[in-house]
């Protein structure tokens, strides 16, 4: 293909992909300019803000950009499902993993809706910032962003009057952000996704109400835990640290849980089936303590370990719960393309609304790279290639 011919199948796409959402803009003049904002976001600019994106639009001011975010009327919850939808059509398979997690905006001042100093694992400390609570869909196919909730802190929803400067809604309620990944995962769900699994890092899998939610929609989880995760065995509840320690030699298996930039992930695993008769557990289903050891020592000397509390159908294999663990890195490649390539972190709005409309706008853009990248003749020959070529407590898989 020529150079010409790329460029004319990206338009086409891009033509695609704005007649799935026109439907969401109820006048002209907002779905052109959501279209424009767009392609300013997958555009190659240094900097993706109102001024820029409004440049690249041909506009002289980015009134009509702010416009967009701020007073159009337009429907981004539909929009979002637009997304879902088409990330469904393009990379969903039986193997699919919903991954939910969060990422930090830093931010200044104090006006921004749900800005307050709080820890921000993209940070990795304290900052001023937002948090934004995300759900991914990773597959064979690929992986891309679906959904989205801001997170408003406790302060925020008790200070009604900052809430209306901010336009957040008079009826918003604190929710954790465990309960805004269970919302996004039941719509994901409800929606008829095609996903077997979910996973998550431990502020997510740690709290027990996820864990039965997810046991109640019948889908099979690998959720990371802490080391002191209380685990119920039939010599009574241990930590999660000390079964890792009296698992066996043989018990050990070096796996890849799936590539990285630099290759293979490989680590030493263990799995444990935990025993049954708990409460709510699944017919049918077997709960199980995952272990993953470094193949290195770090800095002390120590091998580091990793805990995941799973649950899945009986007859899963150690191998399917290890390929799920490491999908879990999926959603942080989504986040760092998606800031990097389509602004997701570049905004300058206050506003909630502002917030969702523009986060769904970067979802958006982000998605059709994700499927443009997936189903490029390149990509899909690459694939082609790829596919060629507590002692008594719980009992450890050898």
């Amino acid at each position: 293909m020529t150079i010409d011919d790329d460029l004319a199948a990206w338009i086409a796409g891009l033509d695609d992909l704005f007649a799935l959402v026109a439907g969401r803009f109820f006048r002209v003049e907002p779905r052109l300019r959501a279209r424009a904002y767009v392609r300013g976001l997958l555009a190659p600019l240094a900097a993706k803000n109102g001024w820029t994106l409004a440049e690249a639009a041909g506009d002289a001011t980015p009134d009509g950009m702010q416009r967009l975010l701020n007073r159009a009327t337009w429907d981004d919850d539909g929009v979002r499902d637009d997304v879902r939808a088409y990330v469904v059509r393009h990379l969903g398979a039986a193997d699919g993993v919903l991954v939910v997690d969060e990422t930090g905006f830093l931010k200044k001042g104090t006006k921004s809706a749900g800005v307050q100093r709080q820890y921000s694992g993209t940070a990795g400390r304290v900052e001023n910032c937002q948090l934004g609570v995300f759900c991914a869909y990773a597959s064979s196919k690929g992986r891309a962003l679906i959904d989205r909730e801001l997170y408003l802190p406790k302060s925020w929803i008790a200070d009604r009057d900052r809430c209306r400067e901010a336009a957040v809604p008079d009826d918003a309620e604190f929710a954790t952000k465990t309960d805004l990944a269970r919302t996004m995962l039941a719509r994901a769900l409800d929606a008829g996704v095609p996903a077997a699994w979910v996973t998550a890092d431990e502020a997510y899998g740690k709290d027990g109400k996820f864990r039965a939610f997810l046991e109640q929609r019948r889908i099979g989880y690998v959720v990371a835990v802490p080391c002191d995760q209380a685990i119920a065995g039939s010599a009574g509840t241990s930590r999660a640290d000390v079964l890792a320690a009296h698992a066996p030699a043989q018990a050990w298996k070096r796996r890849s849980c799936g590539n990285g930039a630099k290759g293979p992930r490989t680590y030493d695993w263990a799995v444990a089936s935990l025993p049954g008769g708990q409460d709510g557990a699944p017919p049918g289903w077997t709960r199980y303590l995952l272990v993953r050891r470094s193949l290195t020592r770090n800095a002390r000397g120590e091998l580091e370990l990793a805990y995941y509390l799973c649950c899945a159908p009986a007859g899963t294999t150690d191998e399917d719960l290890i390929k799920v663990a490491g999908s879990r890195w999926a959603v942080e490649e989504c986040f760092q393309t998606a800031k990097t390539e389509t602004g997701l972190d570049q905004y300058q709005v206050r506003r909630y609304d502002a917030w969702y409309r523009h986060i769904t706008l970067a979802m958006l853009a982000h998605a059709y790279l994700s499927v443009t990248a997936a189903t490029a003749p390149k990509a899909l020959a690459a694939a082609s290639s790829r596919s060629r070529s507590a002692r008594s407590a719980v009992s450890w898989h050898t």
